[in-house]
């Protein structure tokens, strides 16, 4: 079965923003990357080596790899692709981003769909805010939805909306203020399901109702210890369940991951991920998985 409703079955379909259309060049990455709150300056032809790495990973897990073209109305932030729209079996979702310097890539994607004739199901308006970081399937019926800078009520009101009639059920996550509103920090930063019943997390800054939500669900829960957390060692992409793919640099995690199964694919991420905190689940926008 081919579904859109999930985070961990085999991915068969993904879109990608490759960093040669979002990074571009040096002078946009001059004159973006601070206003932007990147750590630091992302070197161009060092993501552009890590991207293309990372292109192949994809493509070798067997999946069908379509990219976002370059768009001179976004920013190189459209590289983190999940964020601007949300895939359902009934369509895709286009959002409204959190982030007022990310307000026209939903659009750009919006013409990639209707070209490529995937169906539109609906679009979040203001004063509504949605970011697709925040959204992660925990079954094929129930979407977990952060309550964040990014995501508001508002938002999570016209989401619910849009799936009910579909039989698909939202819980809302609310999140901390953690390093306030000009940080990027989404329901994702904390979990990512590996398997239908495996998820990473790091509990520090996960509401207790929710964790406990998640254990009563069968879920396991693999532990991203402190020092990981901020080199993206929560934010794992799974192409299969328990087949996994992380950013390198996060040895704990990648070993409790493998004892609980997992095969580890590893990426250099250090220009593509870590600079801008965008680990593999924010690079891509699944669209399909097998189950």
């Amino acid at each position: 079965m081919i579904t859109c409703h999930s985070e961990s079955a085999r991915l068969k379909s993904v879109f990608i923003k490759r960093s040669v259309d979002a990074f571009v060049n040096d002078s946009i990455l001059d004159r973006d990357w601070k206003r932007l709150n990147y750590l630091s300056r992302p070197d161009k032809a060092g993501a552009d080596r890590e991207y293309e790495a990372f292109e192949s990973i994809l493509r070798s897990s067997g999946a069908e790899v379509r990219h976002f073209p370059a768009n001179e109305s976004v920013t190189m932030d459209s590289i983190y692709c999940r964020d601007a729209s949300i895939a359902t079996d009934a369509g895709m979702i286009l959002c409204n981003m959190g982030k007022p310097a990310r307000g026209t890539e939903p659009s750009a994607q919006a013409k990639t769909f209707e070209k490529a004739g995937i169906a539109i199901l609906g679009s979040v308006v203001a004063p509504g805010k949605v970011e697709g970081g925040d959204v992660a399937w925990l079954d094929p019926k129930t979407l977990a939805v952060g309550h964040t800078y990014r995501t508001n009520p508002a938002g999570i009101e016209q989401l619910t909306a849009f799936l009910k009639p579909i039989g698909v059920s939202v819980i809302t996550v609310p999140l901390p203020h953690y390093r306030g509103p000009s940080d990027v920090f989404h329901l994702m930063s904390i979990l990512s399901p590996v398997d239908e019943n495996l998820a990473v997390v790091y509990s520090p800054l996960m509401p207790i109702a929710f964790r406990e939500q998640l254990l009563d669900r069968g879920f396991s829960l693999i532990e991203v210890p402190d020092e990981e957390f901020d080199s993206m060692g929560c934010n794992v992409l799974a192409l299969a369940p328990r087949d996994v793919l992380m950013v390198k640099g996060n040895p704990k995690t990648k070993a409790h991951l493998e004892r609980a199964g997992c095969t580890v694919t590893e990426f250099e991420g250090a220009e593509i991920s870590v600079k801008g905190g965008g680990g593999p689940t924010c690079l891509t926008r699944p669209l399909e998985r097998e189950i």
